[in-house]
């Protein structure tokens, strides 16, 4: 007799040990993936920061120079393509002008008994074929001549001054380009260098500042080592007369703080007077500046003027050597010849730093010296 019991169902293993097999894989495989990873670069330290945010400035110095040169190519640029349009202008008006002449003769043919061959001539697209025809010569009047010739003339200055405002204004947009791309890496580094710092703790922001100072301090420390040799230097050649010379009266030896020219007081006075100014790259004043702008306008205030860049201005006046450096005089900065201030005397200057800072005194051995010029 057949059984009507259900049978019974058979509980599967086979589940559970998949679900064990999947996890195991998954954990050799974030294991793998943790031992692929690569380890994490460790942070840089607070030296290693304040390089970096030096270096960073120090490009930032070179790209605003380099968007100083092209603001101001751009500048001479355009005032060049204006000139050329301008021209252009001019020189259609007259050549309207001329048509217009030419006109009043076919207007007059034309009431005498209608047009000739020879007006037809002269409104010809190749008015030129008038003088590769020299029969045609004896029809006209010596006026109408003339008036023709200066047509022709006329066509082909203004023609050639178009060609010549069409190349002025593609190197416009050329310098417009440059100039935009100046710009943006300016933009690039200092938001780098704001980045960098951001970064930073308060303890380590402290650290930094206590770094800051010790290199400021050897720098003065440098000044003043340059200002008691020039004190020295001043009072022995004070001391030492001519030969032949024999001296009136004592007097006191000359400071080698003080300018060496009217305009270099001039120009001192109103560089002290930029003082606590903000620093902005492209600025030429009044409100703000970057540094070759700042001494571009305290020796325009002396009624010299000097080029707008770094690169331009160390050309300008003569080459001094450090230990016989002036007030007034122009002391540069890094090989590349990126950053520019004037020196004040006892080793000092007043300069526009960078990004972030204000017009200020500084030691001229805060950055490594690539060389002196006094420009009048």
């Amino acid at each position: 007799m057949p059984s009507h019991r259900k049978p019974r169902t058979r509980i599967g293993t086979t589940a559970p040990a998949l679900g064990v097999t999947t996890a195991a894989l998954a954990s050799v495989s974030l294991l793998a993936q943790s031992a692929d990873a690569a380890p994490a670069e460790p942070k840089p330290s607070i030296e290693e920061v304040q390089k970096k945010v030096d270096d960073l400035y120090r490009q930032a110095d070179l790209a605003t120079q380099k968007y100083d040169a092209a603001k101001e190519a751009t500048a001479t640029q355009r005032a060049k393509a204006d000139a050329l349009l301008d021209q252009v202008a001019a020189g259609t008006a007259k050549l309207n002008e001329t048509r217009r002449v030419i006109g009043s003769y076919a207007a007059a043919q034309y009431r005498d008994g209608g047009v000739t061959p020879t007006m037809t001539l002269l409104f010809s697209d190749d008015p030129q074929a008038f003088f590769d025809q020299n029969q045609l010569m004896g029809r006209l009047s010596d006026e109408q001549q003339k008036t023709l010739s200066t047509f022709e003339t006329e066509r082909a200055a203004n023609a050639k001054k178009r060609a010549e405002a069409s190349r002025s204004l593609a190197a416009l947009t050329t310098s417009q380009q440059t100039l935009r791309a100046g710009k943006q890496d300016v933009q690039t580094k200092l938001a780098a260098a704001r980045t960098l710092l951001s970064t930073l703790t308060t303890q380590e922001k402290a650290r930094l500042a206590a770094i800051e100072k010790k290199k400021q301090d050897e720098a003065r420390r440098k000044a003043a080592e340059l200002a008691a040799q020039q004190a020295a230097a001043a009072a022995k050649k004070k001391s030492a007369p001519p030969a032949g010379h024999t001296p009136s009266s004592p007097s006191s030896p000359s400071s080698p703080s003080a300018p060496a020219t009217t305009k270099a007081a001039k120009a001192l006075a109103f560089a002290r007077a930029q003082m606590g100014k903000p620093y902005v790259w492209g600025a030429t004043g009044p409100a703000s500046y970057d540094c070759s702008g700042l001494t571009q306008a305290a020796w325009k205030a002396a009624g010299v003027d000097l080029p707008r860049t770094t690169w331009d201005q160390v050309k300008v006046g003569t080459r001094i050597a450090t230990a016989d450096l002036q007030p007034g005089d122009l002391v540069f900065f890094y090989d590349d010849i990126s950053h520019v201030g004037m020196y004040i005397g006892n080793g000092m200057m007043i300069h526009a730093p960078h990004s972030g800072a204000y017009v200020r005194e500084e030691s001229i051995y805060y950055m490594p010296i690539y060389g002196s010029v006094r420009p009048a």
